[in-house]
């Protein structure tokens, strides 16, 4: 667990554009606001189980507005399981991602587009909506991650996952960075903050697994209904891959773009198929 950096003088960081980075709430600097959940805090449980905080969190009310720490580009704003509503922002001038949990479904926010620094993107949510629920409420808060890299150099599943909160390696070696070091060092380094090494496999593991499992059994649909004459069955596997690739899409699997190639090519095949299968029967 690390404690947070001295944020007692970020006010000055706010309109000023010299500084690329700015605080994302307007009253971050007291005692509660930086109670708990640090950067790499442990959760409980035997060692073994034991997971890490990718990201700091800070407690305010229900309400309060949410601001862009950066100059960026909105890549994902939309419900996200026990973040509620999430907004993750792309931060290309300095080769990074922020990543904001917990905001409010039922108030404004902003969908996509181009952000300024210091822009409003949403509020805090209340504690029925903002992934807990009327039965187990969460705290009002603020999930804040900094990430080298985009979202897209990241997988959808396992540790390596673009939207982490806990995780069972150290953040520091997948590539997140302590927020509030971030924001009060003011500093980026040329080219952009380094991503961290990975092994390819590691890393798209769970992804490379699921693309495989779908593309051999479309595969396999694919030389059944060939050999069969059934190009209806070619069609339906084809249909099959691209349900898969929207709801892959849909929860930022990149697989889902090979699915949709592989799931189009094998639709427009079996359609053709049926089409002249038809028209040999008529002709018949």
């Amino acid at each position: 667990m690390e404690p947070y950096a001295d944020l007692s003088e970020v006010n000055k960081f706010i309109g000023d554009d010299q500084y690329p980075f700015q605080f994302p709430l307007d009253e971050a600097f007291s005692n509660t606001s930086l109670s708990r959940t640090k950067f790499c805090a442990s959760s409980r449980g035997p060692e073994s189980k034991r997971k890490y905080h990718a990201a700091e969190d800070y407690f305010q009310p229900a309400g309060n507005p949410v601001y862009a720490i950066a100059d960026g580009e909105i890549s994902f704003s939309g419900r996200m399981g026990g973040y509620g509503w999430l907004i993750i922002i792309n931060h290309p001038q300095a080769n990074i991602y922020s990543l904001y949990g917990h905001l409010s479904p039922s108030r404004w926010y902003l969908e996509s587009g181009t952000v300024s620094k210091g822009e409003l993107i949403g509020y805090l949510g209340d504690d029925d909506e903002n992934g807990g629920s009327s039965k187990q409420p969460l705290e009002p808060h603020l999930h804040l991650g900094i990430r080298s890299g985009q979202p897209q150099d990241y997988p959808g599943k396992g540790e390596w996952r673009w939207q982490a909160g806990w995780i069972k390696p150290c953040p520091k070696d997948l590539g997140w960075m302590k927020p509030s070091e971030v924001i009060t060092n003011q500093s980026i380094p040329l080219g952009g903050f380094p991503e961290p090494s990975s092994n390819f496999v590691e890393k798209w593991r769970i992804e490379i697994l699921f693309a495989a499992i779908y593309m051999f059994s479309a595969t396999f649909m694919f030389i059944i209904g060939t050999r069969r004459n059934k190009p209806i069955v070619i069609t339906l596997s084809g249909a099959v891959l691209l349900i898969a690739a929207w709801i892959f899409n849909n929860n930022g699997w990149s697989i889902s773009y090979l699915l949709i190639t592989m799931g189009m090519a094998l639709l427009l095949i079996g359609l053709y198929r049926v089409v002249r299968k038809i028209n040999s029967a008529a002709q018949s």
